[in-house]
């Protein structure tokens, strides 16, 4: 059995707690790995070394820090199978969604690389006759970033990309879930020589480790990506010392399928969106709001959908629409929320009970005769579960997508252009995809709104939630 190991200070080091977490594959149920369990030493450890090396990174010219970056790229691209398959065993995934994160991953942190030379400070006209006011763009020193399970290479680079290329150092935390794909990306750390103490990789119970991430005084800047549970004990710990707080969080996206949708692409994409790394994805769509004039030829070509998708091994065969869920925990969810639903008055057209006695293997399901209150409605699914809502009126259908605690993304299916910006200028989501599926853009910004988080990441505005600012005002004598 692999034995993985924690990164600290530019060096693997070997588990002194002497515990052990082990790593199951949801497909088989059978152990994989095993990571150590770190303890609040080996955090503090880390953070010591991530201080340590921060002033001298962050005297580095942008566009070297930026080097090391495109460095790390190549590095993944070398090792982009053997990523694949360690992304497909611990977290299930299908071979085709594995290999895009790995890839995506890669051309994430080249595309972070490439703002060295554009991110910019400013020139701001003073009131004073011989004076001149600057605003500079500084790194927040010590960054923290603790990862979700469900995109895990990814969030690796899409928290470590921007705080480096800005002069910032990270202390990363990988879920227990998943944790192996993460030792790789600090193997080629390693081995692409980035300066000590610059990257850190430390691996334990989130209930022990995330709070020293998030409470520790040496930290400036701690991101999250998890449930709002986990976002609201962060930004706790985070108060005792007033340091900069960056949440993703969970969604309930809604779609809109208007009378003059086109239902053939609706369909299509709302199917993709809700099956997705087995629909446990925040930001894709967990509840759809059909117009009654389409409402059964909707759900026709939907349950039509949902029944023809393949699921199974991930490992074993690579055509498949989706694989296992995450964890048994996530398998007893989906159970209970389906028949809570159909308790409530909800309508099983299809799915809704676990495939097989191994692995954690749920049907894609679809429920109809929903109605807004129900807590299929209200309450992140985070499974292959679509629920499905008539309405007549497209204000009422604006009322309920917007009744909701989060507010991460929405989608809108509509071939009339007053009424699409009618409804984004009405829906209250960081983000609104038309006529699309849902998934957001490396040189966006993906930010939620209410209980989906704080900040957001990517493009421009991502990496500058990494920079504070430092005001000048120089006055000369003439």
């Amino acid at each position: 059995m692999k034995e993985l190991k924690m990164f600290i200070d530019g060096k693997f080091v070997e588990n002194k707690s002497g515990k052990w977490i082990n790593v199951l594959n949801p497909a088989t149920e059978e152990v994989v790995s095993r990571q150590p369990e770190g303890t609040i030493e080996d955090t503090k450890a880390a953070i010591d070394a991530a201080e340590k090396a921060q002033d001298q990174w962050s005297k580095l010219p942008a566009v070297e820090r930026a080097s090391y970056l495109i460095k790390i790229a190549a590095g993944i691209r070398k090792r982009e199978q053997e990523l694949t398959d360690i992304i497909i065993k611990e977290g299930g995934k299908t071979y085709g969604l594995a290999n895009t994160e790995v890839n995506f991953t890669a051309d994430y942190l080249e595309y972070m690389a490439g703002w060295a030379r554009r991110y910019e400070g400013e020139i701001i006209q003073s009131d004073r006759p011989h004076e001149n006011i600057f605003l500079f763009k500084k790194p927040i020193g010590v960054t923290t970033g603790i990862l979700p399970w469900n995109f895990p290479f990814f969030l690796v680079a899409r928290k470590a990309a921007p705080a480096l290329v800005t002069g910032n150092t990270i202390v990363v935390k990988p879920s227990q879930l998943t944790p192996e794909n993460a030792y790789v990306f600090a193997q080629i750390v390693e081995e692409v020589g980035l300066p000590k103490g610059v990257f850190n990789l430390i691996n334990g119970r989130g209930s022990v480790i995330g709070h020293e991430l998030s409470s520790n005084p040496k930290v400036g800047m701690v991101s999250l990506t998890g449930s709002v549970g986990a976002g609201i004990q962060t930004m706790e710990a985070a108060a005792k010392n007033v340091i900069k707080v960056s949440l993703e969080l969970g969604g309930k996206a809604p779609a809109i399928v208007m009378e003059d949708a086109d239902l053939d692409l609706a369909v299509k994409s709302i199917v993709a969106s809700r099956v997705i790394n087995t629909g446990q994805v925040c930001n894709c769509a967990e509840r759809v709001y059909v117009h009654k004039n389409i409402k059964d030829a909707f759900i026709k070509k939907v349950v039509e959908a949902m029944k023809a998708v393949t699921f199974g091994d991930t490992a074993k065969t690579k055509d498949l629409d989706m694989g296992p869920l995450i964890e048994a925990n996530s398998l007893k969810s989906m159970e209970e929320k389906v028949a809570n639903a159909i308790q409530q008055g909800a309508k099983l057209e299809c799915g809704g009970k676990r495939v097989g006695d191994k692995g954690y293997f749920f049907e894609p399901t679809v429920l109809s005769e929903v109605t807004q209150k129900m807590d299929i409605i209200q309450e992140e699914t985070f499974g292959p579960i679509l629920p499905i809502v008539e309405f007549s009126d497209v204000d009422q259908a604006i009322e309920w997508a917007n009744d909701c605690e989060y507010g991460l993304t929405s989608s809108i299916y509509t071939q009339n252009l007053d009424m699409t910006f009618k409804l984004v200028r009405a829906l209250k989501f960081g983000e609104t995809y038309v006529n699309r599926e849902n998934f957001e853009a490396m040189q966006g910004f993906h930010a939620g709104w209410r209980k989906s988080g704080i900040g957001g990441a990517d493009g421009k505005h991502g990496l500058e939630e990494y920079l504070q600012t430092h005001v000048v005002y120089l006055e000369t004598k003439g």
